[in-house]
């Protein structure tokens, strides 16, 4: 914990409420939003434009984060529009407030991201990077157990009540807040020269990076469109039998052994190398996607599950570490919001793209394309990208 300082403790100890708060709601969402006469149509619609607008706002918020030279407000800020949103949403059923509501959680994200990542960076030096990303990831993941175990104990004594659950979410949001406000603002450089720029401007920064952040977020962008939703690893394991309640204990599980992995992960990766131990992850993902077809009984799922937990401590922080380390001070949050922004629109291309194969073609044809996609991007980033 030597290289853990305050900041990132505060950093962390936001993310898992906010987590929590939010993985409280995952698994109810769509049973709520169906409960108050919304289609199946329609909650894809608003999960997909509100994801969206998450996604485009990350650069626009990070390269603003840049030019002012200041972190903190953005965080603030952020974490606060998620927090109310919880709330908002039991309030009113009517579509245009739900939308708005739900956005509102997904606009704050976008605000934050950046800026608070930037922060996560300013505080570790360029051979303790992995380890404090890893450190955070490992307490953001920590909510998505602790949230999910909450709302069942809640609907195990008060089944069906799902809008109170809302207000209930609320309460770690809050938390998440005044934690906020212990954190202090770093003295960072603005840009000499600060000038207005458009909502989609910011992404020309990936064409004026330098060429080492080109390659590594090419290829991490390639494998976001490989790398769709979890939801479809949980339907191939409920096609294989498993019930609902297995289903929610084994995406729990596999946050789980998330958690207790990223720290340890980014520790490991500061020493043997980021992109050594991300190439590991990148394998262990393929290795997942080629095998869960032949998965037939609850134990071949909870070690595919592990393994997935192993592969996502293994390259989400590492990931963004990595990106840091090729970045210039000054430009951190642009770096890591405009990956962070194409990140979320080729992450809603993958699960659109799933759908159809899935549908046409079979779970294993699309678990195949995505594991061997998976395989040729390890060379690719062993081969083609510097650390």
């Amino acid at each position: 914990m030597k290289n853990i300082s305050k900041t990132v403790l505060l950093l962390s100890g936001v993310s898992l409420f906010t987590d929590m708060a939010s993985e409280m709601l995952y698994p109810v969402m769509p049973i709520y939003l169906k409960s108050i006469g919304f289609s199946i149509a329609f909650i894809g619609l608003l999960e997909g434009l509100a994801e969206a607008t998450a996604g485009l706002s990350k650069g626009y918020f990070g390269k603003w984060s840049d030019q002012t030279g200041k972190r903190l407000p953005f965080v603030q800020i952020g974490y606060l529009l998620s927090a109310i949103s919880k709330p908002l949403m039991a309030i009113s059923v009517v579509p245009a407030w739900v939308f708005t509501a739900r956005s509102l959680d997904r606009f704050g994200k976008g605000i934050r991201t950046g800026a608070r990542d930037a922060m996560l960076s300013d505080e570790a030096s360029h051979s303790t990077k992995a380890t404090v990303f890893g450190f955070h990831r490992s307490m953001d993941t920590m909510g998505a157990v602790l949230g999910p175990l909450s709302a069942l104990m809640y609907l195990h004594f008060y089944p069906g009540e799902y809008r109170n659950l809302f207000y209930i979410a609320f309460i770690p949001g809050f938390v998440a807040i005044l934690f906020t406000l212990l954190l202090k603002d770093k003295i960072i450089p603005a840009k000499k020269e600060t000038v207005s720029f458009g909502f989609l401007s910011a992404y020309r920064y990936f064409k004026e990076a330098n060429a080492g952040y080109k390659k590594l977020v090419s290829g991490l962008l390639l494998f976001a469109l490989i790398n769709s939703s979890d939801i479809f690893l949980l339907l191939q394991a409920r096609q294989a039998g498993m019930d609902d309640r297995s289903l929610i204990a084994i995406y729990i599980f596999y946050n789980l052994v998330y958690a207790l992995t990223a720290y340890p992960a980014g520790i490991i990766a500061d020493r043997w190398g980021i992109k050594k131990l991300f190439s590991v992850g990148i394998a262990l993902f393929a290795f997942v996607y080629l095998s869960i077809s032949n998965c037939l009984h609850t134990e071949d799922f909870l070690v595919i599950f592990a393994l997935y937990g192993m592969y996502a401590a293994l390259t989400e922080g590492i990931s963004k570490a990595w990106i840091s380390n090729i970045s210039t001070k000054t430009e951190t949050a642009t770096a890591i919001g405009v990956y962070s922004g194409l990140q979320s629109i080729c992450t809603l291309l993958a699960s659109t793209l799933a759908g159809l194969i899935w549908a046409n073609y079979g779970a294993s044809t699309t678990f195949w394309i995505s594991g061997s996609v998976a395989l040729l991007l390890v060379f690719y980033f062993a081969l083609f990208v510097r650390e």
